[in-house]
């Protein structure tokens, strides 16, 4: 641990204290203890109770995803503050040599590094919406997918519930305007219905996402404006400003018209999804139930260990 940086404070602090929370020296990055690992798996299997009798088909990808896939998303347009590339050497036994010099004389050595051909997942849906379109028109019904991945967001921060690296588990569902509409508001009822039965302070706000620039306020003020992003908040770091935990997005023709995706119709699909923040509504539970999780009150074990 860095001997001269500042030292967690807070529920940070408490967390890393407790053991749940493992520091690593990095803002936003931190190793997790198998308490909080199996809190994470149980609401993971509380959100297939809830989800998994619509017939998701089920896809994990590895936490990177193709740079030209990537590229093509148009991430880079949107939120280029918060993509993390993936660089590697490519000199030869000279620029090896240099690298080695300048590690030991902790300067830069990043210098002779080129990209490759994968990037760090934003989102666990990003590396989903090629494949699909690889497959040609949806069938009527259009299609729905579960996913878990972990994602990357370059957000350092010393709220611990603003991890760079975080699990993000999703229900994505392809379809026209009215089959994902009706699915969005599905989810509004049932997450909102799933967090309420785990005992926290829970709201439910539209919402934009932290889209880039003065071109990206102006995208934020219309993503509010049509009420396409609604996030389900929890007091987590603070009262005055809580956390989402649980997004529900629709993104209109967006990923359709990106990726040549047709509905049975020939027309361009619609796409909405339900975004399930692991790790916060971990840190959600401990915050309001305590760091003894046989301390929980009973109602809410009996959800999580039915």
């Amino acid at each position: 641990m860095c001997q001269n940086c500042p030292q967690p404070q807070g529920f940070l602090a408490e967390l890393i204290d407790s053991g749940l929370l493992i520091d690593t020296g990095v803002d936003g990055l931190y190793g997790r203890s198998g308490l909080f690992e199996e809190v994470i798996a149980r609401f993971d299997d509380l959100i297939t109770r809830h989800g998994g009798q619509d017939g998701a088909e089920i896809v994990r990808f590895p936490p990177a995803m193709s740079r030209k896939h990537f590229e093509k998303s148009g991430y880079l347009k949107s939120f280029p503050q918060l993509a993390g590339t993936v660089h590697s050497f490519a000199g030869d036994e000279r620029a090896h040599a240099q690298l080695l010099h300048n590690v030991a004389d902790g300067v830069d050595w990043t210098d002779g590094q080129i990209s490759t051909e994968v990037v760090l997942t934003p989102a666990a849906c990003y590396p989903l919406y090629p494949v699909v379109a690889k497959r040609g028109p949806l069938k009527t019904e259009g299609a729905l997918f579960d996913l878990q991945s972990y994602c990357f967001r370059h957000e350092p921060s010393k709220d611990p519930a603003r991890m760079q690296l975080f699990r993000m588990r999703e229900y994505v569902r392809f379809g026209t305007p009215e089959q994902v509409t009706e699915f969005r508001a599905t989810w509004l009822e049932r997450g909102q219905a799933m967090m309420a039965s785990l005992g926290v302070p829970l709201n439910l706000d539209v919402a934009n996402d932290p889209f880039f620039g003065r071109a990206g306020r102006m995208l934020a003020n219309n993503q509010r404006d049509q009420r396409l992003k609604f996030e389900l908040l929890i007091p987590i770091e603070s009262e005055e400003k809580p956390t989402a935990c649980l997004s529900f997005n629709y993104h209109q023709d967006h990923f359709g018209t990106t990726w040549g995706i047709q509905t049975a119709a020939g027309e361009t699909a619609h796409t909405a999804c339900v975004g399930f923040g692991m790790e916060r509504v971990a840190l959600a539970l401990f915050k309001h139930h305590g760091y003894d999780v046989e301390r929980w009150p009973a109602s809410v074990r009996d959800v999580l260990w039915p």
